[in-house]
């Protein structure tokens, strides 16, 4: 199929790639001069696993191209796909107005059928919404279909190619024949392509997001009390975890969620519920909890150093809201900056891939490494805020050497207890004993 992306961030990017990958003729429309010349060149604007082999196979085989010209690109597309940032309102609600206002330009342009579709995360009534926008101006038939995306970043690549399932919303057989025909190659192996009304297709990626990030708090407060009463919330979260109705994913503790998607979801869901006075009592209180939580080694750091923060310096060790990208976006490792920084605290933090994106947004306010075991030279402590694989297994006898104190807060508990006390490390995660040396 002819297909055009409006809009290269991270789910048009990689929808659109993806696309090209098994065989449709992919054009990619952005307003960004600068970011279309970078790509047409074989620039890839962000970082996610496979993505880079994708995009250059398919640009040299002539099946992905780049256009800031929205014309050009949709002239010979039988799909497009909406595929535009929906930021926060102060409110909490969605913002529309990009979806909208290139659905204004669509009804200009269109010259015959075309299949639209809703590829960013909207609220419940925003398929109704585009297509009043395009009728507006539109002189021939089209059909609006929701299409949620369920990437997951660091897995993105993989969860196109082989989803776990495909919804589309549509109330058009002639729609629903084109996204069967679209979505075919991805679901050999037999997952489904679940069609249903629009309203519950924008509705199932919010409740999906929803689920998931309030699964993570509940563990987080599982945690929290862990520490309470001397469990260990490893050992409950295997017990539960291996409970088939409950499953063993998401039930990792840590300082929060993160990204462009749970907290941007959750907040947008609660007030689509408030705009129908409904009191989704359960997500205001998962919005609480993880607001919180994103900070709460900050106290267990300040109390180790006697309540004064002011002089102290820090190694951090990751900025990514979680590893395998680059997505600062959220991400609790900027709410620890300030309030260490705030408290009168100096840091040198280290990412594999995210360091580019917090020196664009803090600047000097903190210091950034070359490699993890430089981060550590001239520090109190050590911090952990993502658990990016190469964490997991550090040369311990160099953290030891290069640290001023055996000292570690990991917000991701990514080290064995027995291990940290045998190696002689104060050692404070979430959700377990305090591994004091000698103690």
């Amino acid at each position: 199929m002819n297909i055009a992306v409006v809009g290269t961030g991270y789910v048009g990017l990689v929808t659109g790639t993806c696309l090209a990958e098994t065989g449709n003729h992919v054009i990619c429309v952005d307003i960004d001069v600068n970011k279309v010349n970078k790509m047409k060149n074989g620039e890839v604007p962000i970082y996610e696993p496979h993505l880079d082999v994708l995009f250059e196979r398919n640009i040299k085989q002539g099946r992905l191209s780049f256009t800031t010209d929205l014309a050009s690109a949709i002239e010979d597309a039988q799909v497009i796909f909406l595929a535009l940032p929906t930021p926060p309102g102060e409110d909490g609600s969605a913002d529309l107005s990009y979806i909208l206002g290139v659905a204004d330009d669509l009804g200009k342009l269109m010259k015959g059928y075309k299949v639209l579709v809703d590829k960013s995360t909207v609220p419940v009534g925003t398929a109704e919404k585009v297509t009043a926008a395009v009728k507006k101006n539109a002189t021939v038939d089209f059909d609006v279909v929701s299409n949620p995306e369920f990437l997951r970043e660091g897995f993105a690549v993989d969860d196109f190619l082989k989803p776990d399932r495909v919804v589309v919303g549509t109330s058009s057989a002639k729609a629903q024949a084109i996204m069967e025909e679209l979505y075919k190659p991805y679901v050999r192996q037999g997952n489904p392509i679940i069609f249903m009304d629009e309203k519950s297709a924008e509705l199932t990626k919010y409740a999906a997001n929803a689920f998931l990030a309030t699964k993570i708090t509940f563990m987080n407060e599982v945690a929290n009390l862990c520490e309470l009463v001397d469990a260990d919330v490893d050992k409950v979260r295997i017990g539960i975890g291996t409970d088939t109705r409950i499953g063993k994913r998401f039930l990792f503790p840590g300082i929060g969620y993160g990204g462009s998607c749970f907290p941007k979801d959750v907040q947008a869901l609660a007030k689509s519920a408030a705009e129908v006075n409904y009191d989704f009592a359960l997500l205001t209180s998962v919005m609480k909890v993880n607001e919180d939580q994103k900070t709460i080694i900050v106290p267990k750091i300040a109390d180790f150093f006697g309540g004064d923060l002011k002089g102290k310096h820090f190694a951090l060790w990751g900025l990514a809201f979680k590893p395998d990208t680059d997505d600062i976006r959220e991400a609790p490792a900027l709410y620890v900056i300030d309030k260490l920084v705030a408290a009168g605290a100096t840091i040198t933090a280290y990412d594999p891939e995210g360091m580019a994106n917090v020196k664009a947004l803090l600047g000097d306010k903190i210091s950034y490494a070359e490699n993890q075991y430089d981060a550590l030279k001239n520090a109190d402590a050590l911090i952990i805020a993502t658990e990016w694989s190469v964490f997991r297994s550090p040369d311990f006898a160099k953290v030891s050497s290069i640290l001023k104190e055996k000292v570690i807060f990991d917000g991701r508990n990514l080290y064995d207890l027995d291990q940290m006390k045998g190696l002689g490390y104060y050692y404070n995660s979430i959700g377990r004993k305090t591994v004091i040396p000698n103690g």
